[in-house]
């Protein structure tokens, strides 16, 4: 699984193609260049996984979910549900139509990695979202706090 990390901004064509940029494709030389692109089941946005991650991915969902329970397996059907896209000739990847709808109206999206997955967003519905979520600095400290005072309190570890 590669580590992704950036955030670019890319002009959209009329037919929904953007130029993957340089700078996260070399991060993704050691991939075999095909991606897998799913609509966020918590944003409006879409993702793109490396086939590897999204493999992974899929691997660590099936062992976690039992397809024989209803609630599950339409988890499971919803978390796997995407299309393989690669870039083409001209490093440029095609939004399939089926998630096109998320960035219609886009003449600019926003690629946001998350380490794991690149997040692809219509760039004002991005900016929107930044705007709205509010204090990070809060959220930091009420999600990750405890474990930075557990540390403090265990010492580091060697």
């Amino acid at each position: 699984m590669s580590l992704i990390v950036g955030k670019e901004y890319c002009k959209v064509d009329t037919n929904g193609r953007f130029k993957f940029p340089i700078a996260l494709k070399r991060q993704l030389a050691s991939d075999d260049g095909r991606f897998v692109i799913r609509q966020s089941i918590y944003a409006d946005c879409l993702e793109l996984w490396t086939y590897d991650s999204f493999r992974e991915e899929v691997e660590k969902l099936q062992k976690q979910l039992n397809p024989y329970r209803r609630e599950e397996r339409d988890l499971l059907r919803k978390l796997t549900e995407g299309n393989v896209i690669e870039l083409d000739s001209n490093d440029r990847l095609l939004v399939p139509p089926e998630q096109k709808a998320v960035i219609a109206k886009a003449k600019e999206v926003v690629l946001q990695s998350t380490g794991k997955w690149i997040e692809l967003w219509d760039r004002e519905a991005y900016d929107s979202m930044n705007q709205a979520t509010g204090d990070y600095s809060q959220r930091a400290e009420s999600l990750l706090g405890a474990d930075a005072e557990q540390i403090a309190a265990d010492g580091p570890k060697h």
